[in-house]
């Protein structure tokens, strides 16, 4: 049993090794999907903002969600990471912004 706990361990380690880079770019993704979807939902659909919310809404959750509507400029916080979309223009569109 033990050898079988410690196979696994091994196993879940190399893994974890293999996907470094994918795990340490999730965190990110969260944020920067809601961000963008609750922009391009509320300023290119022209949705309500409860709708959007619910839209966008996810299992993980965020812990800071912003929505300047004289900017059009959403900024989401969650995971310990930050992202900001804002909308361009009717061509354009929402962008992430850097």
């Amino acid at each position: 049993m033990k050898r079988l706990l410690l196979l696994l361990l091994v196993l879940l380690l190399g893994w974890i090794g293999y996907e470094r880079e994918n795990l340490w770019a999730f965190p990110d993704i969260i944020s920067a999907y809601t961000a963008k979807e609750y922009c391009s939902c509320r300023y290119v659909m022209n949705n309500d903002a409860e709708y959007c919310r619910g839209y966008v809404k996810q299992w993980l959750p965020t812990s800071q969600f912003t929505d300047d509507p004289a900017s059009k400029t959403i900024t989401v916080s969650g995971m310990g990471r930050s992202n900001r979309a804002q909308w361009l223009s009717e061509r354009q569109g929402c962008r992430l912004q850097p």
